[in-house]
């Protein structure tokens, strides 16, 4: 079992949901508009990067690793939310950027922090 908490400018608190570790079918935007959870999003397909999160474990160990999807890789590069050397090392090291897709994150089996701006496609400091 998974625990993410939602955190962002929108909202009045963080929000800390449940969610079934390598679900594939509930992706973090959809754990996320199943809570309410206003997280923007517009294509659902990983291509208009409206849905970026950052993510920050919430342990005391690495964040597990979990590959990008094609889209993901693409968009994230394009739109400047991560380098190509944290691209190269999420790749070859298994160490996970911070910035990825709502709509092609799947939880894994840690407690994670969500953050997003709230505004489609910016990242979040």
């Amino acid at each position: 079992m998974a625990t993410i908490t939602f955190s962002s400018p929108l909202m009045e608190k963080d929000l800390t949901v449940y969610a079934v570790a390598g679900e594939t079918a509930h992706s973090v935007l959809k754990l996320a508009k199943k809570n309410k959870i206003p997280l923007p999003f517009e294509c659902e397909d990983g291509e208009c990067g409206s849905c970026v999160i950052k993510v920050t474990s919430l342990e005391d160990k690495p964040r597990m690793s979990q590959a990008l999807t094609e889209k993901e890789r693409h968009t994230l590069v394009a739109e400047g939310l991560i380098t190509k050397q944290e691209l190269k090392d999420a790749e070859v090291a298994d160490m996970p950027p911070a910035y990825r897709l709502a709509c092609q994150f799947i939880p894994r089996d840690e407690d994670i922090l969500v953050r997003f701006s709230g505004e489609p496609g910016v990242g979040i400091s």
